[in-house]
């Protein structure tokens, strides 16, 4: 199998990526949303656990469910929103604890930043298509 020069792999962030015999590729757009998973005749999947009394996996009651993109994708803005805040939550705490005033350009930092977060949240859940997934930027920008 070789790979043909002209072609652009599909971002495997997004599709199932597969090489066809001729060296183009094939992908097929994952699942935008959340998908509770059932076996082959419909039946709910569960989430296995290790049981000591039998020594073996057994189905918990929590039901079994793949993330799709657009999960994944908010759960990315939460981290790069937490990661990006971090560095000015002492502010908080010493408010909360000592109540000593947050100055205000750090206030209207924060405050920035969640608005940003908030916006892209909001904008990641309306999206129908992975192309319009995609076109989503997910690190901090204000």
């Amino acid at each position: 199998m070789f790979t043909r020069q002209d072609e652009i792999r599909p971002d495997d962030r997004y599709y199932w990526v597969t090489q066809n015999p001729d060296g183009s590729y094939t992908g097929l757009p994952k699942e935008l949303e959340d998908r509770e998973e059932v076996d082959q005749d419909g039946n709910p999947m569960y989430v296995q656990v290790y049981d000591e009394a039998t020594q073996s996996m057994v189905n918990s009651t929590e039901r079994l469910i793949t993330k799709g993109l657009k999960s994944n994708h908010i759960a990315q803005v939460k981290h790069n929103t937490n990661m990006t805040l971090a560095p000015t939550d002492w502010y908080v705490i010493r408010k909360a604890e000592r109540n000593v005033d947050i100055p205000a350009e750090v206030a209207t930092y924060r405050a920035a930043v969640v608005a940003w977060a908030n916006a892209t949240e909001a904008a990641i859940l309306a999206v129908t298509t992975v192309e319009e997934l995609k076109s989503i930027n997910l690190g901090v920008s204000i």
